[in-house]
């Protein structure tokens, strides 16, 4: 018997490195963390306040002792990624939209379950995603961020309705991507500025 659903060829996945799928979702748990408020205010850029003592941090030790460290910044980010969806909808045509938030659908999913997998590991978030130990740290600083943020280099912005836009074709690689949107998070503002590129139509 003919089975048609298995005579169907389906494209395949890119091929991204791990490493650049990790320095991705580093980039998006770093600046969820960055852009928290609450008690331990930091750059107030969405209304959340887990990965703070008094916070986030005791409740999900309880809850989920052996994944709270994981479980906060998975919470800080998806606060921010829902902030920036909310920012590119009110552009006129979102889906052409590239943010630390939102990479296609094809990479977002591969970062998703980077994600799950790295927190099934039983491994803390800065012994596989060692980047974070160059951002993350138990006292918030300011200028400590700016630094971090400052050193992926320079792009050139222009202020648009939405927020900043990267000016160019948004690079070839995920790497290159997430540096140029990193860059363009200086200078810090007082709310999420939404650094992007604009991909061609």
């Amino acid at each position: 018997m003919f089975d048609l659903e298995a005579s169907v060829v389906r494209p395949s996945r890119a091929l991204v490195p791990t490493s650049e799928i990790d320095h991705a979702l580093t980039a998006q748990l770093a600046v969820g963390w960055a852009g928290e408020s609450g008690e331990e205010m930091r750059l107030g850029w969405w209304r959340s306040d887990l990965v703070s003592q008094f916070g986030g941090q005791d409740l999900f030790r309880r809850l989920l002792p052996n994944t709270s460290e994981w479980a906060v910044l998975q919470g800080a980010r998806e606060a921010a990624r829902r902030k920036d969806a909310e920012v590119r909808s009110r552009d006129h045509d979102p889906d052409r939209i590239l943010s630390v938030f939102r990479f296609g659908f094809e990479l977002d999913e591969q970062i998703e379950e980077r994600l799950q997998d790295l927190k099934g590991s039983g491994h803390a978030p800065h012994e596989t995603l060692p980047g974070l130990r160059d951002v993350i740290e138990v006292t918030w600083s300011r200028n400590r961020f700016l630094d971090w943020v400052r050193g992926y280099g320079e792009v050139h912005t222009t202020a648009v309705p939405t927020g900043r836009l990267i000016k160019g074709e948004p690079p070839a690689s995920l790497d290159l991507i997430v540096r140029g949107l990193l860059s363009a998070l200086a200078p810090l503002a007082d709310s999420y500025p939404l650094p992007h590129y604009r991909r061609a139509a």
